[in-house]
């Protein structure tokens, strides 16, 4: 990476101001990258722009979702090629 680059679109790309997904390595500088953790939906759930947020998508029952970061009962992560947002953490269960 050499000097500042442009501000990823966090609706479309896996970045946080402390994380991001290990693909964006290199393209994107933040203090922590992250391998994913797929999980499955228990039943069809939202995804959240945030918690407390608005829905911007439905995760269906046996969706896979990648976990990229746990907290306050919420998973944040993606669908694989789709949204990325926050789920519930009890609505998912560990595919691994």
């Amino acid at each position: 990476m050499s000097g500042p680059c442009a501000r990823p679109d966090p609706m479309t790309v896996p970045v946080r101001g402390d994380l991001a997904h290990i693909r964006m390595a290199g393209r994107v500088f933040v203090p922590h990258y992250i391998i994913p953790m797929p999980h499955t939906a228990r039943a069809d759930t939202p995804v959240l722009a945030k918690i407390g947020g608005e829905v911007i998508a439905t995760l269906p029952a046996g969706a896979v979702f990648d976990v990229l970061d746990v907290a306050s009962g919420h998973a944040w992560g993606e669908v694989p090629g789709g949204a990325i947002g926050y789920v519930a953490a009890d609505a998912l269960e560990n595919a691994a």
